[in-house]
């Protein structure tokens, strides 16, 4: 019995998964993307053409040169500096928040699939409430106690992100459940969490990375979003959103200061979709097929 799923337990791990992925335009342009993304924040950590706090009002708004390649902001900030080091705070962002859903999310849904009844109806209803404060909201309300910062970011996008893969992972995990070896499994006299972390979350994984991959996305625009508002990342720090914010007045004297951040952010939320787009293609046949 168990023998005949181990060919869909971890997909990621078959032969030939590298050259099938290459036959998928989207999700090789999407892992480049996301590639260079990742290597962008690495590379700030250790090395920026300029310190993003160095203030240099004698070349504010300086056009593309060799000293600064971007050119420079109303305060005579390095432009590419702060591109680069922004990436830091979007990934940091990302991957705590995906993370917070997953380890949250993930075993109430399970949990939700597994024990039905009052227990599914608990964490669902619970699930429903949670969608009612939305990451901007959550930040806001946060804000009022703690004030703004890079934590309340993580902590309002986490938070939205636990209800998104408990409803995800409940509803996969019911699929499972239903499907003959897991019932001749529980036939067989094996308990519900011996199926669930036996045969039900590994035939799941697939559907969870894709979902993780849109949230990324989806938190670094949340992100984004927030920082705009002044909610998010403070000074010194670099962001995307917050250089948004700062290009407002000088649209019409620079209008590049809000095209630079505005395509780094369009450029990573794209490259994660497709990346996302062509995972779930890899991952499940089945839908590269009727597409």
């Amino acid at each position: 019995m168990r023998g005949s799923i181990h060919g869909s337990r971890w997909p990621m791990a078959e032969q030939g998964f590298w050259s099938r992925a290459r036959r998928h335009p989207s999700f090789v342009v999407g892992g480049c993307m996301v590639a260079l993304l990742i290597l962008s924040a690495l590379l700030s950590m250790l090395w920026s053409p300029y310190p993003v706090g160095d203030i240099d009002i004698p070349n504010k708004l300086a056009l593309p040169s060799a000293a600064h390649w971007l050119g420079t902001d109303s305060l005579g900030r390095d432009i590419a500096s702060l591109l680069l080091v922004g990436s830091q705070n979007s990934l940091l962002v990302g991957f705590i928040a995906v993370g917070i859903g997953l380890g949250a999310g993930v075993p109430l849904g399970l949990l939700a699939a597994a024990r039905r009844g009052w227990v599914e109806e608990l964490v669902m209803r619970a699930a429903d409430f949670t969608f009612a404060f939305p990451a901007l909201l959550s930040a806001i309300m946060l804000t009022a106690i703690y004030g703004p910062g890079l934590l309340v970011s993580i902590a309002a996008i986490g938070i939205f992100n636990i209800p998104v893969f408990a409803r995800i992972t409940r509803g996969a995990a019911q699929a499972v459940w239903s499907r003959d070896y897991t019932l001749a499994a529980h036939a067989a006299g094996k308990g519900p969490w011996r199926i669930t972390f036996d045969h039900v979350l590994p035939n799941i994984v697939s559907v969870l990375i894709v979902q993780a991959t849109i949230q990324f996305a989806i938190a670094i625009l949340a992100e984004a979003a927030l920082s705009y508002l002044g909610l998010g990342t403070q000074p010194p720090q670099a962001s995307w959103g917050r250089m948004l914010n700062e290009a407002q007045s000088q649209m019409f004297q620079a209008p590049l200061l809000a095209v630079y951040p505005g395509v780094a952010i369009a450029l990573a939320v794209l490259g994660l979709n497709l990346m996302g787009d062509g995972l779930r293609d890899l991952l499940d046949p089945r839908l590269a097929r009727q597409r």
